[in-house]
């Protein structure tokens, strides 16, 4: 097998605009390193006709290898089946929108030749978002680092260059759930970022809108933190705190004569808002265990219907 020193790896889901110019700005980064290196493609169930251009380009380099995929398994999945393949030293993980320019991959190896085996890109600017996007992914990083058990840099994204014992750590974790950031975080080692400003999209429509956002943060938190199980149980004091409190009052109320809590609003109001507690807390107890039951199944992460072979 031939020894490779760089891998790069990038889902692909529908980005025909944009395949030929990611592949070639790629390929003038990597060979200026003058190292051997491979792409990797990992097509995520495309139907714009990406699959047929990743097949194109895989059978005209001998760096470009393609992963496809038998139906679309989302961009955490895609990441980690470009980690099962790719056979570097480094491994670097991008996406292929050229919202983060390959040219800052040269940073990304600099610090690693430093003897670094995380070096995560750090978004300081950020081209062609709108405030909402902006204000959203800022709260979400700030609140994951807040709530989670593992320092996740903040602002940061995938776009990041792992050592080849990082990868290996990760490819041994096969948890359903990803999120990979948190992952290779709470791996540890020696860790480094890089600043860099992230460009405009090249073309066609982000594939990670607010829902997608929602789902990955919603992976983040249960895969690193019991806050939402604790939450449930702060309720649950607070409500028996709130009816201990409340007994004596109101039996003095009523001995007194008071018609403050007369009436069926007081006892309608008490039994919704319990009520909506125990929903809440069952809510994120089935989260947990909706998680449980997806890894006892233990089904694979991926299918794929056509893969490289090594050489």
């Amino acid at each position: 097998m031939t020894k490779i020193t760089y891998s790069i790896i990038a889902p692909i889901y529908n980005e025909i605009e944009i395949i030929d110019e990611f592949c070639k700005r790629i390929k003038d980064v990597m060979d200026s390193t003058g190292e051997t290196w491979e792409l990797v493609l990992v097509n995520d169930g495309s139907t714009d006709g990406s699959t047929e251009r990743i097949r194109e380009l895989a059978s005209t380099s001998e760096q470009i290898r393609s992963v496809i995929f038998a139906r679309n398994f989302g961009h955490q999945i895609a990441v980690t089946a470009g980690l099962d393949y790719a056979r570097g030293e480094a491994v670097t993980i991008i996406d292929a929108d050229l919202q983060d320019p390959p040219e800052v991959i040269l940073d990304l190896i600099e610090k690693w030749k430093k003897g670094y085996q995380v070096v995560y890109a750090v978004r300081a600017e950020r081209e062609g978002e709108s405030w909402f996007k902006k204000f959203t992914a800022s709260l979400f990083y700030r609140i994951i680092y807040k709530i989670t058990d593992v320092e996740i840099p903040l602002d940061t994204g995938d776009f990041r260059l792992l050592d080849r014992k990082v990868v290996d750590v990760m490819n041994s974790m096969r948890e359903k759930h990803r999120f990979l950031r948190g992952m290779s975080s709470w791996i540890g080692y020696k860790q480094i970022g890089v600043e860099y400003k992230r460009a405009a999209r090249f073309a066609g429509e982000t594939k990670y809108p607010f829902k997608k956002m929602l789902q990955l943060a919603l992976n983040a938190v249960t895969g690193f933190s019991y806050f939402p199980l604790q939450v449930a149980s702060y309720f649950g004091f607070a409500s028996a705190g709130l009816a201990i409190i409340a007994i004596p009052v109101v039996a003095i109320l009523r001995m007194t004569g008071s018609q403050f809590f007369e009436g069926q609003t007081t006892t309608l109001i008490s039994v919704l808002f319990l009520g909506g507690v125990q929903l809440i807390s069952l809510g994120i107890l089935g989260e947990y265990i909706g998680r449980l039951y997806d890894e006892a199944k233990g089904r694979p992460l991926y299918i794929v219907s056509e893969a490289p072979e090594d050489e």
